[in-house]
């Protein structure tokens, strides 16, 4: 199947066709330094690492660049509220989000530019758009003038007539309209400022991802992505100034992840009901945070809760389980039996394939995902008919299954150590060891007993279970052990 992605600009799928193949130009808006991250930033990082490592995965060369804003009215703020100097502040939230993000297992970008270090080609860009006169200057404010902009509008699907009369901006009786957009800004005293032809001051929000991009990965862009929250007006103002300046186009596929609710509402800071990502991984381990982030599409809107946290955790240890019996199993130097080929080859002939399929249509994680569940209950079934006789695995057959793991961990950022990570998951405390292994096994046998339809099995392995102190609650996903309260 051909990789098809969901371009926000024609509202539709179409074929991944990069400018030149097997390059890859990838830019994503990072977040502006000036707080911890939340909840919402890990699921835009973690969305467009999984796409940059698949489009690594499926043979392309990839240059992943993924900014942070150093210099905003929020960074300015906080550090006048605080009494630290705004570069402090900002290399100190920039050292936090590295932090919090490595631990959710996204990788570095391959470019991480700071706005403050293209201060020069920010200004250029500039001087591009008054020169051309899309631009205006006014008391050493610089404006960009939107009617000047022919197509203003056609990411977010809105008109420019709509937006002038519902426009919710300040009043500024110097702009040519109300949705003109600052480009520079004149300092005020004690605030940071760079030399340029309009005076001292600093830029505006947008204009820096367009200089940045435009100085590292050339116009146009293969991908450009952010959050929905993006859409309006942070990248609407990006294609505008930036083919104003370019004369050409600006982004061959704009992607956008969707919002993050928490317990069914919008998350807001101004509802305060968001989460900090050092706050959640207090409570849960990052590989079943990062796990939950990709369960869902990443276009669709994700539900972020304690249940779905925990549900989460069950459903990652179904995967941890089959591991630790693995590393447990003992190995043969032999030729692998018949039940070892074939569920070898269900992995290479039918789970690989089937993943790479739901991958090429938009990134589906979700999708890809289940097709891994569908795998479990044929590598248990191996393993429950090696305890059976008594006897190891077929030391090609581990070193086939793990090789799998590792290879498709690599695309979704799970799994890292192969069979290993399932011991060491255990042996952290995570559940009751010998027992809860022994029972997800179980469990994982009487789904094969369900779908025979041999429903005295099913019964007799829920009773076994439950001896070992779980329930066993079955979900869409496969079965999920619940430990029993005292």
């Amino acid at each position: 199947m051909t990789l098809r992605v969901y371009n926000t600009l024609s509202g539709k799928k179409e074929e991944f066709k990069p400018l030149s193949p097997p390059k890859v130009g990838m830019y994503a808006c990072g977040v502006t330094v000036y707080d911890y991250c939340h909840i919402g930033h890990a699921r835009a990082a973690v969305a467009f690492d999984v796409i940059a490592r698949y489009l690594r995965f499926a043979g392309y060369d990839v240059t992943y660049v993924r900014n942070y804003t150093d210099i905003d009215d929020k960074i300015i703020n906080r550090s006048n509220e605080q009494g630290v100097h705004w570069k402090e502040l900002a290399e100190t939230f920039i050292e936090a989000h590295d932090t919090d993000m490595g631990a959710l297992g996204v990788q570095r970008a391959d470019v991480e530019p700071r706005a403050t270090d293209y201060m020069a080609q920010i200004i250029a860009i500039v001087k591009v758009l008054v020169d051309k006169g899309f631009a205006y200057e006014v008391d050493g404010d610089v404006y960009f003038e939107v009617e000047k902009f022919h197509g203003y509008g056609k990411l977010s699907k809105r008109n420019l007539d709509d937006l002038q009369a519902g426009a919710r901006v300040d009043v500024d009786e110097r702009k040519v309209n109300p949705l003109d957009f600052a480009l520079w800004k004149s300092s005020k005293p004690g605030e940071p400022e760079w030399d340029s032809p309009w005076g001292k001051g600093r830029p505006g929000w947008h204009i820096e991802c367009s200089a940045m991009s435009a100085e590292i990965l050339g116009q146009p862009l293969d991908i450009h992505g952010g959050g929905k929250d993006l859409i309006f007006p942070h990248h609407e103002n990006e294609i505008a100034q930036s083919e104003a300046a370019g004369g050409g186009e600006f982004v061959r596929y704009w992607i956008h992840n969707g919002f993050v609710n928490i317990d069914s509402e919008k998350m807001s800071k101004s509802l305060g009901n968001f989460f900090t990502i050092r706050e959640v991984l207090e409570k849960y381990r990052p590989e079943v945070v990062r796990f939950f982030l990709l369960s869902t599409h990443y276009r669709s809107p994700l539900d972020f809760s304690d249940k779905a946290l925990t549900e989460a955790t069950a459903r990652y240890e179904r995967f941890m389980n089959l591991f630790a019996r693995v590393h447990r199993m003992g190995t043969e130097d032999r030729d692998l039996d018949e039940i070892e080929i074939k569920s070898k080859n269900f992995l290479s002939q039918e789970i690989e394939p089937h993943f790479r399929e739901a991958m090429d249509d938009d990134f589906n994680t979700a999708a890809a995902i289940g097709h891994l569940f569908t795998a479990l209950g044929p590598l248990n079934g191996v393993l429950d008919s090696a305890d059976s006789d008594g006897r190891g695995v077929a030391k090609g057959w581990k070193e086939a299954v793990d090789s799998f793991f590792l290879e498709i961990g690599q695309v979704l950022g799970f799994f890292d150590g192969g069979f290993a990570v399932g011991e060491a998951w255990f042996s952290a405390g995570t559940g009751d060891d010998e027992s809860k292994i022994k029972a997800q096994a179980m469990a994982e046998e009487r789904v094969e007993a369900r779908n025979n339809k041999d429903w005295a099995k099913a019964d007799e392995l829920r009773d076994a279970i439950a001896e070992l102190g779980y329930t066993v609650q079955d979900t869409p996903q496969g079965p999920v052990l619940i430990a029993k309260k005292d």
